[in-house]
């Protein structure tokens, strides 16, 4: 399609966060914004300030609301990157047994087929594609299931070690009652299993006194709870005593810490039981049967993610053709090694076939965390979020090209970085680039009670001459400058995923990391939108749609809109 004047698409952004996608798609000069939804209210702030005329709805559920859809109008496409954990991740938390977030995925599906635009984009973790990356199946999905064709399969929810049994506690799980009388308040369990995870004995004394009033209550009524004929409440008896214990006697060995780790496990346990089985009463999970052979264990149905989305918006009746994969954000000119799942559908009307956009950088030629923050290096880092930013001094002769786009305002604002305690310098002044925390002698690893189990991306020291990992929330896990010993900015970080500087992140210090962390690189959105836009193009120039056209608004020429081969 070539034009004097090309037309633009409206999109609604869909668990938008910051606005990374939005970004993107904006960049190109052919996109506006319709809606967005965002729960987050740091994350609003953000989006509303660098996204001024965008509407920002705080429940995605209002989005199948036919009251929304009517004041959208006809919606040209669709974005968004729904959180989702599945039961392959949730399960490692332990004390939970379904992932909240996955309602979300479900809902995305239900808002295409509720606007019926003419593309979406869904972006996600790259393990999404994969066949271990579950939904439970609920009441609610068997006429979904069966209306798709959505494969299935059979599954286990693991409730409690065989080491933990004792006769009828099947019968407790299926009760919501039993359950609602054995179950603990929430911040009593969340007090007592900090206490738990903890082997140090010096973080125990620490637990212990911060949690010393609600322990001290909660050991109270376990002591008076003691029922011998009922093995739950022996369990809490025993805890409770354990906990009084310990908090008078102040545990001052290691000895001491596994002493009372082992004496409240059975308690802690049992907690960790009820709630998964509560959940799945709650979430009306399909269970076909509880077994006891070797421990506790839900037997339930599933379905991968994947599957459930592909059935969905893929059937003859939804009328979308889709393609999915994993793209990685160095590929498209990002400094970052992030890999993204991403699921494209173009209504079949207009394309019968969808590629994914292909990259124009390699290994030969990724851009480095140099390209993207080498400029920033003598600007110092403030400590405490303010509403100022720093003026920029000249840029240096050498800038990359990155850095040249990146560095779009004279005013550098996010340049806050953690405060540097004595103890973190001196772990920064012993890491060298692309070291991590296990580059460290023993004697500066005290603070963690399980040095060998530490991620090694902990205290992850980046190197200049290399993109990053996976950008997340930076500030947890410690990411040192490549030169500086310092941990790494908000906007430095925002560099890494290519945020322009005029960006602006909002909210409180750990907020603003973690929106980052959290984004799409605009630099990964802008590619995919463009790749979009040769669909649309195409199905414009064939009068395809002719009244998701008529909302459309004029843009200047985009020297870049030649309809791709299909």
């Amino acid at each position: 399609m070539s034009s004097d004047a090309e037309s633009k698409y409206s999109i609604v952004d869909l668990f938008a966060g910051a606005g990374g996608l939005s970004c993107g798609f904006l960049q190109t000069g052919r996109f506006y914004i319709q809606a967005a939804f965002e729960n987050n209210p740091n994350a609003q702030k953000t989006y509303k300030r660098n996204h001024g005329n965008a509407e920002v709805y705080n429940d995605v559920s209002d989005a199948l609301s036919d009251e929304i859809k009517a004041k959208l109008g006809q919606v040209n496409v669709v974005i968004g990157g729904p959180p989702c954990q599945g039961f392959s991740n949730a399960n490692r938390q332990k004390n939970h047994a379904i992932s909240l977030n996955n309602s979300l995925v479900k809902k995305f599906v239900q808002t295409v087929l509720h606007l019926s635009p003419m593309a979406f984009v869904m972006e996600n973790v790259s393990m999404l594609q994969s066949d271990i990356h579950r939904f439970y199946v609920d009441e609610t999905d068997m006429e979904t299931i069966e209306k798709y064709s959505i494969k299935t399969s059979f599954s286990e929810i693991p409730l409690l070690d065989a080491e933990f049994m004792f006769p009828d506690v099947d019968d407790i799980a299926k009760s919501m009652t039993r359950i609602s009388n054995y179950l603990w308040n929430e911040n009593d369990y969340l007090s007592l299993n900090v206490v738990f995870k903890t082997r140090n004995s010096k973080k125990l004394c620490v637990s212990l006194t911060k949690h010393k009033k609600r322990l001290l209550a909660l050991a109270k009524n376990l002591i008076a709870s003691l029922d011998e004929n009922d093995p739950v409440l022996r369990h809490d008896h025993a805890a409770g005593i354990a906990i009084q214990g310990a908090i008078f006697s102040a545990a001052e060995t290691n000895e001491a810490a596994e002493d009372l780790c082992k004496a409240i496990m059975p308690a802690i346990m049992l907690q960790r039981m009820f709630s998964k089985a509560k959940e799945i009463l709650d979430n009306r999970i399909k269970v076909d049967r509880y077994s006891t052979e070797n421990g506790l264990a839900a037997h339930v149905t599933s379905m991968a993610v994947i599957d459930y989305v592909k059935s969905i918006l893929e059937a003859s009746s939804t009328g979308y053709s889709i393609n999915s994969g994993v793209l990685s954000a160095a590929d498209f000119g990002a400094p970052q090694k992030r890999m993204r799942f991403v699921l494209i559908g173009i209504k079949k009307s207009i394309c019968e076939d969808v590629e994914l956009p292909t990259g124009a950088f390699s290994e030969a030629n990724y851009r480095t965390v140099k390209n993207a923050i080498g400029d920033l290096e003598e600007i110092k880092a403030a400590t405490e979020v303010s509403g100022q930013g720093v003026q920029l001094p000249p840029a240096p002769k050498d800038i990359s090209e990155l850095g040249q786009l990146l560095r779009d305002s004279q005013n550098l604002c996010n340049h806050i970085s953690t405060a540097t305690t004595s103890e973190a310098l001196e772990r920064f002044k012993a890491i060298p680039q692309g070291g991590n925390f296990h580059s460290l002698p023993p004697e500066l690893k005290t603070t963690y009670s399980d040095t060998d189990r530490t991620q090694k991306t902990i205290y992850l020291r980046l190197k200049y001459d290399e993109p990053s990992g996976t950008v997340v929330n930076v500030r947890k896990s410690m990411w040192i400058h490549p030169v500086k010993h310092r941990a790494l900015s908000i906007r430095e970080a925002a560099r890494l995923q290519t945020f322009p500087d005029s960006f602006i992140f909002c909210g409180t210090k750990d907020s603003q990391y973690q929106q980052v962390g959290n984004a799409v690189p605009p630099m990964l959105a802008q590619a995919i939108a463009e790749h979009l836009c040769g669909y649309l193009d195409c199905g414009a120039n064939s009068n395809v749609s002719e009244e998701s056209l008529l909302r459309r608004h004029m843009a200047d020429t985009h020297p870049n809109g030649q309809c791709r081969p299909l």
